[in-house]
């Protein structure tokens, strides 16, 4: 594994790191933020955050506003990519920003030619928190997630299927439905081919449905002024399934909020807290 770069910030360390991924077979780079309880020895929760399209690590990294809390709280915040990148991956053809490379929704393709790298789910379900385990002063039994957009997709996806995992749940304005609006359609057709039984694997109100539930409650933040709320994210179809089946979500409409950094760094405090009051 390769330093980046770091820097100090509120008593802690914030690095950028790059290594050799065996899961996507390329270089993958990601964010640590370790707060200055790590200096006494100790081991510490950490969040997990998944980004949305376009993103790399650094756009919740610079804007997420993230670590005068985590310093508090003594929590670890790891941000990673949202694709693989390098000269041999495959991209959109057309180059739009809803496929490809800085999209990678979070799934394990299985059709060519994006199945030999685009493996976002085994890189964060699996490789990344052995890396972190392995190098970072992280109590592993104690991680939780969250992400926007895309990567609250993920977020909900990953901590649905893998409660034993992923202890703590939260998004900010998630895909929640994929299945079920343009964005999904495009990448889960894309990535798993054009059975849609397939796509229930990767579609949270779908797993809701399918009687996957969390480690515990579920909190989501969506501003009701984002522009993709209507067609694109959808909360209204995952809290009717939460509902249903009896999963404790606690969804927020935050009246005036858009879809943009300004709106996650407003509330990312609550969800940290959230996160440590279950880890």
């Amino acid at each position: 594994m390769e330093t980046v770069s770091t820097t100090k910030a509120h008593g802690g360390v914030l690095g950028v790191y790059k290594h050799a991924s065996a899961a996507t077979a390329t270089p993958m780079t990601f964010s640590v933020f370790v707060p200055p309880q790590a200096q006494a020895g100790a081991k510490l929760p950490v969040l997990l955050y998944l980004s949305g399209l376009t993103c790399t690590h650094a756009n919740v990294t610079d804007k997420g506003e993230y670590r005068r809390l985590c310093a508090e709280l003594g929590l670890i915040f790891v941000a990673p990519d949202t694709s693989p990148r390098g000269e041999d991956v495959a991209d959109d053809p057309a180059g739009a920003y809803d496929f490809g490379l800085g999209a990678g929704f979070y799934v394990n393709a299985t059709q060519e030619p994006y199945a030999a790298h685009y493996r976002m789910w085994d890189y964060v379900s699996q490789e990344l928190p052995a890396l972190l385990a392995a190098h970072f002063p992280v109590d592993i039994a104690r991680m939780g997630i969250t992400g926007h957009s895309m990567g609250g997709h993920g977020a909900l996806t990953l901590g649905l299927t893998y409660p034993e995992t992923f202890k703590s749940l939260s998004a900010f304005a998630p895909i929640v439905a994929p299945g079920q609006v343009p964005w999904g359609h495009k990448a889960l057709g894309g990535y798993l081919g054009d059975d849609r039984a397939a796509w229930r694997a990767h579609d949270a109100t779908a797993l809701v449905e399918d009687g996957k539930r969390p480690a515990g409650a579920i909190l989501i933040d969506q501003g009701d002024a984002d522009s993709f709320l209507a067609e694109q994210l959808r909360p209204d179809l995952f809290a009717t399934a939460c509902e249903a089946a009896g999963v404790d979500l606690t969804l927020r409409l935050q009246p005036g909020y858009d879809h943009s950094y300004n709106f996650i760094s407003t509330f990312m405090d609550d969800h940290l807290r959230w996160h440590a009051e279950r880890l």
